[in-house]
């Protein structure tokens, strides 16, 4: 059994680690509630968006910007899009997202990793730490996103995938991430963002008879970047939502954890300590017996 000293040592230091979690969930909360706020009004929007687009497509003639970015040239150059947190502590978060990149890797994309025809970029330290030090290609990391993410920054970065995609640089964009459900599930989402799919979705929306202006190609034109900007900021602000909402949950787990391990240790250090007691009357009383004796 372990001394009293040892125990009360550890039942100060698992206080201290729960006094840290439970601030740690704390300030959580604060941020998932401002960040959930967002994707919330977001979702709509962007789901309108896209309904839109596919509802114009219905009615039109392909135009040569609607084809340029629904080229498909095949899968032979293809960019993995990674996103994951720039901290720990958030559970499994990071892992999951990791594991279901190397499972469409090894399942989907080997041919294309073996040849170097595949890379990656990651959004987020936890993808870029473990995918630099592995025998893969990172083609830009984005972690800092996190730092100010704001609609502008997120649109500049899909302007450069787009720009990318455009001259040939990639024939397929697709997106690996943690979509917020609720506060304690997310869910794993693996989803394309280049080319531009919208066919197997027309017979799923109802389209309404619009009065074009100036006119559909022109509309078009101007729609499609404007989704595929609203798509990846919405993608990307879900992830650090769900990021939020993992941490609390972890650390709501660990506080209760540490609760019950003091509990615990409060009833260890209970029992050694009647022994202690105990053993110390014994002796005194063994002591006593000893000297009238004499």
């Amino acid at each position: 059994m372990a001394s009293l000293k040892e125990i009360r040592k550890r039942i100060s230091s698992v206080k201290s680690t729960r006094q840290i979690t439970s601030a740690m969930k704390m300030v959580a909360a604060a941020r998932l509630r401002k960040a959930q706020d967002k994707i919330v009004k977001l979702r709509p929007y962007a789901s309108k968006m896209h309904e839109l687009l596919i509802g114009i497509s219905v009615r039109i003639e392909e135009s040569e910007r609607e084809q340029a970015y629904s080229r498909s040239s095949g899968d032979e150059k293809v960019l993995l899009i990674v996103v994951t947190s720039n901290k720990g502590l958030c559970g499994s978060f990071n892992m999951n997202v990791i594991k279901e990149s190397l499972r469409i890797i090894d399942e989907k994309y080997y041919d294309r990793y073996r040849n170097g025809t595949l890379k990656i970029m990651t959004i987020g330290k936890k993808a870029f730490d473990f995918f630099s030090k592995r025998d893969f290609l990172i083609y830009e990391d984005h972690s800092s996103l996190f730092d100010d993410l704001t609609f502008d920054n997120c649109s500049a970065l899909a302007d450069k995938i787009m720009d990318a995609f455009l001259e040939g640089e990639f024939d397929r964009v697709e997106f690996i991430y943690n979509r917020f459900r609720n506060a304690a599930n997310q869910d794993l989402t693996y989803e394309n963002f280049l080319p531009v799919e919208t066919d197997g979705e027309k017979d799923d929306i109802q389209t309404e008879d619009y009065i074009y202006e100036p006119s559909k190609e022109e509309i078009i034109f101007e729609l499609i970047p404007k989704t595929l900007k609203i798509q990846f900021y919405r993608t990307v602000l879900d992830s650090y939502v769900a990021e939020h909402g993992a941490r609390m949950t972890a650390m709501h787990k660990a506080t209760d954890n540490a609760t019950e391990l003091i509990r615990d240790l409060n009833l260890e250090y209970h029992k050694a300590r009647q022994a202690s007691i105990t053993n110390q009357i014994l002796e005194v009383v063994n002591g006593a017996k000893a000297l009238s004796g004499q």
